[in-house]
């Protein structure tokens, strides 16, 4: 199973700039095979970016999509219109979603699903807040959180990877160590694999949370790290190339 090394641009990067960026990314990316990479830009630039990713090895994702297809539904984007745009990846359930605009388990859940059913491969997201961590809650957040996205769905295990991101972490310049990390990642291999009856040998745990070249390779190195989900340092096409190499070097 390939790592899977992903970037989620958040609201940044317009349209000039998202081109100006995969000019010279998927130049430095071409010869990469043995680590699956995916970007996601802003909804603006998803057309502009598919253009530009067509016949690379470069795969794009969504930051957000409703879990209806069509509807009065005014500023939602839905899963028949990533698809058009030849979106691969949608990241669901990430903790600014659910902190600054309140998505709780039952809406990421309604997401998961139509995801599955509309052929693009979910990220779930899930991660403690520091209250959380202090208090010796994480794990038990971290189970509700999957059990809760998950349900329903647990059979559909090869087609979902799950992103651990620690709340506290975020864009705090502030990362998990590799332990705290590995032991997070640990049980939720664990988890999912009671919850599917052994079939999550193809999901991929991810991590995220103040990724960046410089540890990179001690994160990637621990037995149940799969890949990143990275903010901040993949905005810089040079530095995100070089968080990829550090995963080839495992």
């Amino acid at each position: 199973m390939a790592y899977l090394v992903a970037a989620n641009w958040k609201m940044n990067k317009t349209i000039a700039q998202t081109i100006d960026y995969l000019d010279i990314f998927t130049e430095l990316v071409k010869d990469i095979q043995k680590v699956d990479i995916m970007i996601s830009p802003s909804f603006t630039a998803l057309s502009s970016a598919s253009l530009k990713v067509e016949k690379t090895n470069i795969k794009l994702g969504a930051q957000n999509m409703y879990y209806e297809t069509v509807g009065a539904f005014t500023g939602e984007i839905s899963p028949i219109m990533l698809k058009e745009l030849n979106v691969e990846y949608v990241i669901l359930g990430h903790s600014e979603r659910r902190h600054i605009f309140g998505e709780k388990d039952n809406l990421i859940n309604k997401k998961v699903q139509s995801a599955l059913e509309n052929g693009i491969r979910p990220i779930l997201c899930v991660g403690e807040t520091l209250e959380e961590r202090e208090l010796g809650k994480t794990l038990n957040v971290v189970e509700k959180q999957i059990k809760s996205g998950l349900a329903g769905v647990y059979m559909d295990m090869p087609f979902i990877d799950i992103a651990y991101e620690p709340v506290w972490a975020i864009g705090t310049g502030i990362n998990a160590t590799p332990e705290q990390a590995e032991e997070v990642h640990r049980f939720i291999r664990s988890l999912i694999n009671e919850l599917s009856k052994g079939n999550d040998s193809k999901t991929r745990i991810l991590y995220g949370g103040s990724v960046n070249e410089k540890n990179a390779r001690e994160l990637i190195s621990q037995k149940h790290i799969d890949g990143f989900l990275v903010g901040t340092a993949s905005l810089d096409p040079n530095r995100f190339y070089k968080i990829i190499t550090e995963c080839l070097e495992e």
